[in-house]
């Protein structure tokens, strides 16, 4: 914790970041908790939130690529400013759903909200080492990642509490929060005459009309450095069985060990401290790691997530399930803070953009198909047989990872260039 607070007095442009997304992402959960809830009651079917989860799906991976290449292209701080304002209309248009009681609107605004939505995520992992030199870089990492599972905690809670006032007021903060967190990346100082624009060479002609040149170029780069591509394919694995569990511990809360609402709410509590925890742990770990104990405290955390969300499946008792489900989340916390970590430290800056907009692309097309599988499964078999062969699916991805280091397939990547250790420009005290 002492790292954190270090890093929040110290860096400027950090703590701009950070604040903007404590609100922003609490904003987020507003507006998913209302979303679904009017959903339900408007048509009182569950169709239609598996709909509305396909409409905020489908866009985000579609807008990947195109994210990618213009984060790399333009100058990724303008990109995130305009994308929090388009979210901030977007979000006052679901008021309308609220008014003329039509489910459409709900589906039309869910995909707007997510086609800006990657300009935003990619940008700021992409700008995480134009504000954070080399001594910091874990450390954001771990507290944005962090920060990231409190919110979805605390705004969850909130967002319903919300609710009972009135579905307009959780639309109308979402919108305020993406002002704010517009209005925070506003003040961030740009740390040399670069900006937060990659430095590269002149576009030819055809790569300004035909962006996907620009992207196949992303890819190949991800390709010619082993981690990269590893850490790629690690999300990749995690999401086959990550997507089922949005829609497990719904069925575990309710069916498995009925207890409705509250035991949902419990289950996704203790996740959510596992990944709070693991992510504080991490923090602490990956600064005493060499590269080598790294690449295997992945593998073994790999295995301790899918074997941890076996058991969780096959509990018997309520309180056994929520431990082994802390177990399961506090690892794949680990894993995440210690790969990203490694992700920007490796990337080069003017790749960054299309590879964590490419990553996050892959990513949501492995959950939505996972979500869609464990949905249709549901009908056919019982949710502990689901979970179990979700976690089974965890596991396996450290026998890849596992291969490919033993094998000699994972060496040490080239460290790329983060903020000067002493920039004055962004690391002033002064608000």
């Amino acid at each position: 914790m002492h790292e954190f607070l270090e890093l929040l007095r110290e860096n400027r442009n950090y703590r701009y970041t950070w604040t903007g997304q404590i609100v922003s992402e609490i904003g987020d959960n507003f507006n998913n908790i209302a979303v679904f809830a009017l959903a339900m009651a408007l048509t009182h079917s569950g169709l239609v939130v598996t709909g509305v989860l396909l409409a905020r799906a489908i866009p985000a991976i579609a807008m990947g690529p195109v994210a990618g290449v213009l984060l790399d292209r333009l100058d990724r701080k303008k990109i995130m400013i305009a994308s929090d304002l388009v979210r901030a209309l977007v979000a006052l248009g679901f008021i309308f759903a609220v008014t003329a009681h039509r489910v459409w609107v709900l589906y039309l605004f869910s995909t707007l909200l997510m086609v800006a939505s990657p300009f935003f995520t990619a940008g700021r992992s992409s700008i995480l080492p134009t504000i954070a030199n080399a001594k910091e870089i874990h450390t954001a990492n771990s507290l944005t990642q962090t920060t990231q599972w409190m919110t979805l905690t605390v705004g969850t809670f909130l967002g319903a509490t919300v609710i009972a006032i009135g579905y307009k007021w959780a639309f109308i903060f979402n919108a305020l929060s993406f002002v704010f967190s517009a209005w925070s990346i506003s003040h961030l100082r740009a740390p040399d005459a670069h900006g937060f624009r990659a430095k590269r060479n002149v576009l030819a002609e055809e790569e300004v009309v035909r962006p996907w040149h620009e992207y196949r170029e992303g890819l190949r780069y991800m390709r010619s450095v082993p981690l990269v591509l590893a850490i790629a394919l690690l999300s990749v694995g995690w999401a086959m069985g990550g997507g089922a569990a949005q829609i497990l511990f719904t069925l575990f809360g309710e069916v498995v060990f009925n207890r409705g609402a509250s035991g949902i709410g419990i289950i996704w509590g203790c996740a959510g401290l596992g990944l709070l925890l693991g992510g504080v742990f991490a923090n602490w770990l990956g600064r005493r790691l060499s590269f080598d104990a790294y690449k295997l405290t992945v593998f073994i955390d790999y295995i301790v997530h899918g074997a941890a969300y076996v058991a969780f499946s096959r509990a018997q008792g309520f309180k056994m399930a929520l431990l082994f489900i802390f177990l399961s989340r506090g690892g794949m916390a680990v894993n995440s803070v210690l790969n990203y970590s490694y992700l920007l430290r490796t990337v080069a800056n003017n790749y960054r953009g299309r590879v964590f907009a490419t990553i996050e692309t892959l990513t949501w097309t492995m959950m939505m198909i996972s979500m869609m599988a464990a949905g249709i499964a549901s009908t056919h078999y019982t949710p502990r047989q689901i979970g179990t062969v979700a976690g089974l699916v965890s596991s396996t991805t450290a026998i890849f990872w596992g291969w490919a280091n033993w094998t000699g397939r994972l060496p040490r990547p080239h460290i790329a260039k983060t903020a000067e250790p002493r920039a004055k420009v962004y690391r002033d005290r002064a608000v």
